[in-house]
Formats: structure tokens, C-alpha cells, sequence
């Protein structure tokens, strides 16, 4: 089994209460977390299309970290992850996605904030597709970008989904919902 694992992506399901998410990883960290209560087949559809020439294999153990933090931020006893991922992208997805990763716990931003944190203002759309592709809700918070007139927009997981993190974090988080302040 060692000898494949670069070419294997482990997948497990989280259920908790009323959370049920599908994580996957590879050899170098968490490459995927699912929406909240869907099917095996959104997990298996992404594998497909971003790891062809992975096995996709089942394995509680492999997984077993990410789901305790993730567990333990559904709690509301995590603000942080501090697991390994392995995100792949293209440079500016990920220059957005390291640029979610800022936004601070129990706090939002829009669009726009991001695109002008990262010296691109005219990019707002841009900015918006590279957080579409977000392959790892919840550990890269892109539930804390909202619209400009801080309206709920667009997410892989459903509104519901980001209205359910928005409100666990800000019953956690003793910080006022001021923006993009780093």
C-alpha cells in the first residue's frame, strides 16, 4: 500500500449531529472537504476531474486528524487548523486562498477587500471564481466573504451551509463583524 500512496486519495465522512461532510486527502494533507449533507458522488465527481489518475480509497485512520479538528471546530473549540493541505491551483487561486485563510475567525469581508488586499482591486470577479473553486470549505473560510452590501452570496456548500458557519463563529468569537482588518 506505501508503494502507490502518492497516487491514492484517502476519503472518510464526518457525521456529527447535524453535519455530514466528506473529507479527502492525499500523501501531503487535506485536499477536500464536502458540503454539508451531501452524497458521495459531489467527493467523487471532484477526484475525477482534479486527481484522474489517483485511486480514490477509503480510510477512517488516514483521515481521523482532520475530522477531530474539523469536530472540534463545529464545537466551537477550534479557530484555527493546523493540519497539513494540498491545495492545487494556479498562483492566483491561491493567492486568494492564502488571502481567505487571513480573514480573521467571527469576522467577514467581501469581494472586493480581498481583490484590493491582494493589490488586484480591478479583479473582483476573478477573486470570486478563484473562491468558487475552493476546494476546502470550512479549513480555507471562504464562508466569510459576502457580498459588498453584506448580503449572503454564492457557496459550493449552500447558503444554509454559510449561514450556519457565519453564526457558529460569531457565537464564538467575542469579535465584532468589522471586515477585512489584518
Amino acid at each position: 500500500m506505501k508503494q502507490n500512496s502518492h497516487r491514492t486519495v484517502y476519503w472518510s465522512k464526518m457525521s456529527q449531529e447535524d453535519w455530514s461532510i466528506y473529507l479527502a486527502a492525499t500523501e501531503q494533507g487535506l485536499c477536500y472537504v464536502g458540503s454539508q449533507n451531501r452524497d458521495f458522488e459531489e467527493l467523487s465527481k471532484w477526484v475525477a476531474k482534479h486527481y484522474k489518475a489517483y485511486e480514490l480509497m477509503e480510510n477512517d485512520e488516514i483521515l481521523r486528524p482532520y475530522i477531530v479538528e474539523l469536530s472540534e471546530y463545529l464545537h466551537g473549540q477550534r479557530q484555527q487548523f493546523s493540519l497539513p493541505t494540498a491545495l492545487e491551483g494556479t498562483s492566483f487561486q491561491k493567492e486568494v486562498w492564502d488571502a481567505l485563510c487571513a480573514i480573521p475567525y467571527g469576522q467577514t469581508c467581501s469581494y472586493s477587500d480581498i481583490a484590493i488586499h491582494i493589490k488586484r482591486p480591478a479583479a473582483v470577479r476573478a477573486v470570486g471564481t478563484a473562491i468558487g473553486a475552493n476546494p476546502l470549505l470550512i479549513t480555507v473560510p471562504c464562508h466569510r466573504v459576502i457580498g459588498k452590501n453584506g448580503t449572503l452570496t454564492g457557496y459550493r456548500g449552500g447558503l444554509e451551509m454559510k449561514t450556519k458557519l457565519l453564526e457558529l463563529e460569531r457565537s464564538g468569537s467575542n469579535l465584532l463583524w468589522t471586515g477585512f482588518n489584518y
